[in-house]
């Protein structure tokens, strides 16, 4: 009886280990953090990616994947997107995905920087001759600076153990590959049509991180979406050149309103608010000033329209000043670092209907005769209920009684007509018949 009770204690036992081994193995399964970066590659795409870093490492993620879609964008981002891969002790897979996306200019470094760099079918890589943003480069000033990028991609391709040669290419001659080149040319790594392909690909593939060597294991990883966050997102859209030549125009609309109207309030907040959203803008973006100051002049043209009589040159010449100031605003040879054509003409028409149309019917309003209070009464016509002399008389006007004198003796029930307004009292002449 004892035997049979010690063998079914150990029976249950053993079970109950198992159990509780298999519990703690599917709790145990290793995580993969996947996030997506569709756009230009500037310091709000530098942040998430570098925070996405950080919280991959905090969890202990198996590995951190970085769906990628970019035309390129700002050195300084790239660069600092590059360092926190390089340093980053979970290994960085980027994967140029989906079907059509591309990893050009400063997604090429990215790319190359990645422990795995791996792309769908469908998709391209390259082109990465730097670009001047913001200003331009003499002959020697543009030589120096593709020297310099030409020799941290070529690092970045040593390290990883990448096409050097292709790498410099991408750089000096801007030279481009499609998926299946790229892997052929030992620029990538593979190339896989989705996400569980990749998963199957690169499980058991052993990678150097900044601590070491490591083996990846995630074949069955569960896999975790990090968002872009609201601020994030908020940031990114502002930083779009379109949208912060919108909101400085909102910008200029609200504190002109503002002034013209004191007190408000509502315009000069909203005005204030996207003017200081503008300028936040402005800071990830190639503004030429030159441009600037044409659509602040463009501006100021609107505004003497009203004053000055020029027949509408004023106007035709503050559109052709905005259209050409906004043309130039952001200096650069890049399609998505410059205000869109299709944005410029209606915005350049709206304003200019905009000024021209307030400013008329403020200018009408100001030159306008008052018709309430004591300058209201000039002009007026009235009837003398006295006689009236240069000392005393009295007269109606609009139904009201006043004092009133004049400088000839005017008759009783003669009709006269308001001059002027002291006090009190006013003075009158009479009207000829």
């Amino acid at each position: 009886m004892s035997k049979r009770f010690v063998f079914l204690a150990v029976a249950v036992f053993s079970i109950f280990l198992y159990l509780t081994s298999s519990s703690s193995v599917e709790s145990k399964k290793p995580e993969v953090m996947v996030i997506t970066v569709n756009g230009v590659i500037n310091p709000i795409a530098a942040e998430y990616i570098g925070k996405s870093i950080k919280k991959a490492s905090e969890m202990n993620a198996e590995a951190l994947i970085i769906e990628l879609d970019t035309p390129g964008g700002l050195d300084t981002s790239m660069r600092s997107i590059v360092k926190d891969i390089i340093g980053s002790s979970v290994p960085v897979i980027v994967y140029v995905s989906p079907s059509g996306a591309r990893a050009a200019s400063a997604g090429v470094f990215v790319t190359m920087a990645a422990h795995v760099a791996a792309m769908a079918p469908g998709t391209n890589i390259g082109a990465a001759h730097p670009v001047a943003v913001g200003e331009k480069m003499d002959k020697v000033i543009a030589e120096k600076v593709t020297n310099d990028t030409a020799a941290y991609i070529k690092s970045i391709a040593e390290m990883r153990g990448r096409n050097v040669k292709w790498a410099e290419d991408a750089v000096r001659k801007s030279v481009s590959a499609t998926e299946s080149e790229a892997l052929k040319n030992n620029i990538i790594d593979l190339v896989a049509k989705d996400l569980t392909a990749l998963f199957q690909e690169i499980d058991g593939r052993k990678v150097k991180i900044s601590y070491g060597e490591k083996t990846l294991k995630i074949a069955n990883a569960k896999l975790i979406r990090h968002e872009i966050g609201l601020r994030h997102k908020i940031l990114n859209l502002i930083s779009d050149p379109n949208v912060a030549y919108l909101l400085m125009l909102l910008g200029f609309y609200g504190l002109f309103f503002e002034l013209t109207n004191p007190g408000a309030i509502f315009p000069g907040v909203i005005g204030g608010i996207c003017l200081v959203l503008a300028f936040y803008s402005f800071q990830t973006l190639p503004v030429n000033y030159a441009g600037l100051l044409l659509i602040v002049i463009g501006l100021i043209l609107f505004i003497l329209e009203v004053k000055v009589t020029s027949y509408g040159m004023l106007t035709v010449g503050g559109i052709i000043s905005l259209v050409l100031g906004s043309l130039m605003l952001f200096e650069s040879s890049l399609p998505f670092l410059k205000v869109s054509l299709s944005v410029i003409l209606p915005a350049a028409i709206v304003t200019a209907l905009f000024f021209v149309l307030t400013f008329r019917l403020a200018y009408k309003a100001y030159k306008r005769k008052p018709v309430t209070g004591a300058e209201g009464l000039v002009g007026l016509e009235g009837i003398a209920k006295t006689e009236i002399t240069p000392d005393r008389g009295m007269v109606i006007v609009h139904g009201e009684y006043w004092s009133a004198y004049s400088d000839e003796v005017i008759g009783k029930d003669d009709k006269v007509v308001v001059e002027d307004v002291k006090g009190l009292k006013i003075r009158v002449k009479k009207i000829k018949s």
